[in-house]
């Protein structure tokens, strides 16, 4: 492989990480409009909160089975799918499921699996791209995670003013 291959690697996981902001970041800032539109209740919206920290954790546990076996590179493709199938589904699912909140629930573990993959995957692979400044990079890519919070913050918040 050359720089340009590697760069290219270099920058989907930056990618990742602001992936990863947007999977933790969004369904908070939705809350009210979960509330006011479908009727969930504060326990229902902090259980959201639960089944995708708890999702996170136990697929951050199951990925050191599966990763070597498939490959990071597959894995990283399948992340970032269920992240997006996630995201698409919360969009949808809760408006043609019969009770909003189970679309909401299993939105939330389908990006949730997708996010806890990308936290496993994406540091592992900056850290074995070769180039002599590993350190900057790391640092780069876990403050992309901040410019994907606030760059979550900031497009929510003009969509949902519109």
């Amino acid at each position: 492989m050359d720089k340009i291959n590697y760069k290219s690697t270099l920058y989907a996981c930056y990618l990742g990480y602001i992936t990863q902001a947007l999977i933790v970041n969004l369904p908070p800032i939705l809350f009210v409009v979960f509330r006011d539109k479908f009727g969930l209740t504060y326990t229902m919206l902090g259980s959201l909160v639960v089944v995708i920290f708890v999702t996170q954790l136990i697929t951050d546990a199951i990925a050191i089975n599966f990763v070597d076996k498939i490959g990071h590179r597959t894995s990283v493709i399948l992340a970032h799918s269920l992240a997006a199938a996630g995201m698409i589904a919360l969009a949808f699912l809760p408006r043609v499921m019969p009770q909003p909140y189970i679309g909401l629930i299993i939105s939330s573990i389908v990006f949730a699996i997708g996010g806890g993959l990308i936290e496993v995957l994406v540091s592992p692979i900056v850290e074995s791209l070769p180039g002599e400044a590993k350190a900057s990079s790391m640092s780069l890519l876990h403050s992309f995670y901040s410019w994907g919070q606030a760059l979550v913050i900031i497009l929510s918040t003009i969509a949902l003013l519109l």
